[in-house]
């Protein structure tokens, strides 16, 4: 039995410090890891060699700064986790091993309209076909990751109101997935997980403070300080979208006038072009009209930008962040969005902040969210189970 203190239980400590580190990173050499984990580059040496004896990483040449180090990440066949998103109108679900690689990735329309329980029957088939496709084993299955186009109440895993999805109010997501699979299954909103996908795979790498901002059927924003998810005591922080601009604005489903969601998410915005434009236009497709030079779909996109400016500036002056990620549709416009969002933060935010500040488009589309459902059950897994090689007790039960 190891005791607090003794030399056993601090081996024990390290072990699980450098695991972690590079679990949560995909890959880091081994300067990086002794920089992360504040170990001495002895110690950490020590460690990989002892990880890579054991089969828990696997060690590979590169180069960092031009001299050659060695990258160390975790095996391959070390265990797998599965990311599933719902959108608003689509099901992804992903497959990743714990080096970081996606293994097998597929999307499906989904029903906004459809039955919870519809919605969960669908994706249940969705992470059985692909992991039968990939052939991985199933007793390796550390986790799941499930985001959700709405707010999650911390404590009971419920999920709140939404319009997107309003007949799975008050069920609890991870809760019935975790019945079906039978694995851990942690869940989070869609924008939370479209900040983690970012954090560890897209534009935000290297940067420990950012807001990752998604307008579509609604606005939410992702937060992250010092390198976590701020998720606030109820679950409901980065409701960007139901800042006031205009209290005789326009009436938000929220029941306020004028919140910024009322001015900038497609339900609001795509009814103003339908008079020259005609009906069934998306966001997508204006994004695509503005880009080819469309004078109505530019103006409406650079209005919305400089709406989201204004609560970007509002986040700016309150949490300082050092970066914005642009996501959804919206970002393919590029500076056409991106120039009247920095032009309304230089204007209204605090200028230091605003100095400070970079705004830049996502890089990983549509798939951040199930990226970042992949980064949610990596981050949410124990370093112990790796170590002891005791993912086997926890299989899924598939049918």
């Amino acid at each position: 039995m190891e005791t607090p203190g003794s030399q056993s239980s601090l081996h024990r400590a390290n072990l699980e410090r450098v695991v972690r580190a590079v679990r949560l990173a995909g890959s880091l050499t081994q300067a990086e890891i002794a920089r992360s984990t504040g170990l001495s580059a002895a110690t950490v040496s020590n460690i990989v060699r002892e990880l890579k004896d054991g089969g828990t990483v696997e060690v590979t040449p590169t180069s960092a700064g031009g001299r050659r180090a060695r990258s160390v990440s975790l095996s391959g066949d070390a265990g797998i986790v599965i990311g599933v998103d719902f959108g608003h109108t689509h099901l992804r679900v992903a497959i990743g091993n714990l080096a970081h690689q996606v293994l097998a990735e597929e999307a499906e329309p989904l029903d906004v309209d459809a039955s919870a329980a519809q919605g969960f029957d669908r994706a249940e088939e969705l992470v059985e076909r692909l992991v039968a496709a990939t052939g991985v084993d199933r007793t390796k299955v550390a986790g799941v990751g499930l985001g959700v186009p709405g707010p999650i109440d911390v404590e009971s895993g419920t999920l709140g109101s939404t319009s997107i999805l309003p007949g799975w109010t008050g069920t609890k997501p991870a809760e019935e997935m975790g019945t079906r699979l039978g694995v851990p299954v942690h869940v989070d909103n869609d924008a939370n997980l479209g900040a983690l996908g970012e954090l560890v795979w897209g534009s935000g790498r290297g940067v420990k403070d950012l807001a990752y901002i998604k307008v579509a059927s609604g606005v939410g924003a992702g937060l992250v300080i010092d390198g976590k998810i701020y998720r606030g005591p109820g679950g409901t922080a980065g409701e960007i979208g139901h800042i006031t601009l205009d209290e005789s604005g326009p009436v938000c489903r929220c029941g306020n006038r004028g919140c910024l969601e009322t001015f900038t998410a497609a339900r609001y915005v795509l009814p103003l072009l339908e008079s020259s434009h005609g009906t069934g236009l998306t966001m997508e497709s204006v994004v695509r009209l503005a880009r080819d030079g469309d004078p109505g779909c530019r103006r409406v996109i650079a209005d919305v930008g400089r709406h989201i400016g204004s609560g970007v500036a509002n986040l700016c002056n309150l949490l300082n962040p050092s970066r914005v990620v642009l996501g959804g549709d919206l970002a393919e416009a590029g500076e056409l969005v991106l120039g009247p969002i920095r032009e309304s933060v230089g204007r209204y935010a605090i200028p230091s902040a605003a100095r400070q500040l970079s705004v830049l488009p996502g890089a990983l589309g549509g798939r951040a969210e199930v990226l970042g459902a992949l980064a949610l059950a990596l981050s949410e897994m124990g370093d112990s189970t790796l170590l002891d090689g005791s993912l086997s007790v926890m299989a899924p039960v598939f049918t």
